[in-house]
């Protein structure tokens, strides 16, 4: 279990040091119409962990953790709109997300190995096991880490 949870642990942490300092407006931009902005995916990160830990918990979650949750999906993976306005992804909100599903993780890795083998549904539909949720927990902020460099080089990102 250490293996997983040192995984996540850097790439999350990469994710959230890169992403901490962004203004409203660069959490905002745009690359392009189709692609998520950078607030928006770290959103998304945060409610993907939140869906995959209350899942493998087998617990309820709050109405606003379950808005949260729903950016796992909605506007990420499906044609339905992201559930977040740009006037609610602020620095604080963007922050905020990421320690609830902090939270969440906590809670999830202190059961151990005891829901490796539990099933559930990942972000992307198929069914996968505990297991293969604690390895997507460890790759996925890094493969969003990847594209926050990208859209915040791009030429048109906006200054602090």
């Amino acid at each position: 279990m250490q293996d997983f949870i040192a995984t996540r642990a850097l790439s999350r942490g990469r994710l959230t040091d890169s992403t901490k300092e962004f203004s409203q407006a660069q959490l905002n931009f745009r690359l392009h119409e189709n692609a998520l902005t950078i607030g928006e995916m770290v959103i998304h990160v945060a409610g993907v962990e939140v869906s995959f830990a209350s899942q493998l918990l087998g617990a309820e979650l709050s109405p606003a953790e379950q808005k949260l949750k729903s950016a796992a999906t909605d506007g990420a993976v499906n044609d339905l709109p992201f559930p977040y306005t740009e006037s609610e992804i602020t620095p604080e909100f963007v922050q905020e997300c990421l320690t609830i599903a902090d939270n969440w993780i906590t809670k999830l890795y202190d059961q151990g190995d005891a829901v490796r083998t539990k099933e559930l549904q990942s972000a992307l539909g198929p069914i996968i096991t505990g297991e293969g949720a604690f390895v997507r927990l460890g790759f996925h902020p890094g493969y969003h880490h990847g594209q926050v460099y990208l859209i915040a080089t791009s030429p048109n990102f906006p200054a602090n």
